[in-house]
């Protein structure tokens, strides 16, 4: 096997936390209200349009015209997203910047809005620390698409078949290892270290 050269983070879920039921837990307290929500109104599909670069204005506006009765909880979603990235994952961090300082060559490749990761970057200064970063909202494209590991592949120069990247969602790694890299599924820091130490990278 080639010896890795490139490792790649995935940034919500492996480097900070992110949930939206933490703010509509409050929002909308009816569980199964709340889940009716998020399955027809602000649905997973609807918020990975803003990932693809779509405005929250856009976003918001084509949702109420449907859905003019949850106007102001569609509002919601950009208006509390800070409580929805309410942490970090510090053993995750500790294994990324040890990684960084041993001489890694470490960059993050993302499905984010650039607005919240703007602000996300703001709050989490480790998130500065890798070489760079591909964004899914600032490109046009999105994981699993081969096109957005492709581009940042040729955006960082890295040779695929000596790549490595960590991402939490099986269909992004699928669509890693369909580019020709090599992935692994993020579960917690611990299996994070094992996976590492199988490719024989060290900190």
């Amino acid at each position: 096997m080639t010896p890795i050269r490139h490792i790649v983070f995935d940034i919500g879920r492996v480097l900070i936390h992110y949930d939206p039921e933490l703010p509509f837990s409050r929002l909308i307290p009816d569980s199964t209200e709340r889940q009716r929500f998020f399955a027809e109104v602000c649905t997973h599909e609807w918020n990975l349009e803003q990932d693809r670069g779509r405005s929250w204005q856009d976003a918001e506006d084509h949702l109420i015209a449907s859905h003019p009765n949850h106007a102001d909880n569609i509002r919601s979603f950009r208006r509390h997203w800070h409580e929805m990235v309410p942490h970090a994952y510090e053993d995750s961090v500790a294994i990324m910047e040890g990684l960084i300082d041993a001489g890694h060559d470490v960059t993050m490749l993302t499905n984010f809005a650039v607005d919240t990761l703007a602000e996300a970057r703001e709050r989490f200064a480790f998130l500065s620390r890798p070489r760079g970063v591909t964004i899914s909202g600032e490109v046009g494209l999105i994981k699993p698409d081969r096109a957005i590991y492709d581009l940042h592949a040729e955006t960082f120069g890295l040779a695929p078949e000596a790549t490595l990247f960590i991402d939490d969602s099986p269909k992004n790694v699928d669509g890693a290892i369909a580019a020709g890299w090599h992935s692994v599924l993020f579960q917690n820091a611990k299996t994070l270290e094992q996976d590492l130490e199988r490719f024989g990278i060290s900190r």
